[in-house]
């Protein structure tokens, strides 16, 4: 059976560098075994979408950065909340709520950037399979894991 993609979640400082958060999605993954091909996006905070580094990070990545709203996030259960970041951003989680946000497995909780302070975090999750749709003549439509059609089916 076919694994979904992944959706990394992404928490940063204002001014993060995209080499800072490149580097530490880049070895979580790795940590965990995961495959960087098969990350679909990186996922924020409204508050932080127009970050150059996070920017810089997805682009470098080719995948969509996708922005929640905060009080979105703040609506997914976590396990490692954050008073610090509720008070920087309106939710006590970035990282890890927007990597489940789409309904994921949580696969690697929150971790951080190597730097000292640390200015970004990430946590990993799984998205489920989407099942296979029929179009309106009964044939399935098949979709790779970003959701592109497959060709020549």
């Amino acid at each position: 059976m076919p694994e979904g993609p992944l959706v990394v979640g992404v928490g940063a400082a204002t001014g993060v560098s995209g080499e800072e958060v490149l580097a530490l999605v880049t070895g979580v993954l790795a940590a965990a075994g995961l495959p960087l091909a098969a990350v679909a996006e990186l996922a924020t905070v409204q508050a932080r979408a127009a970050e150059p580094g996070l920017r810089a990070a997805a682009a470098f990545l080719g995948v969509p950065l996708a922005a929640y709203p905060a009080g979105a996030l703040a609506r997914v259960r976590v396990p490692n909340p954050s008073a610090a970041v509720r008070t920087a951003v309106g939710t006590a989680s970035v990282a890890e709520a927007a990597a489940l946000l789409r309904g994921g497995r949580l696969l690697v909780p929150k971790s951080t950037s190597a730097r000292h302070p640390a200015r970004a975090t990430c946590a990993v999750a799984r998205l489920p399979v989407p099942a296979p749709r029929e179009d309106r003549t009964g044939r399935r439509d098949r979709r790779d894991l970003a959701g592109r059609r497959e060709e020549g089916l």
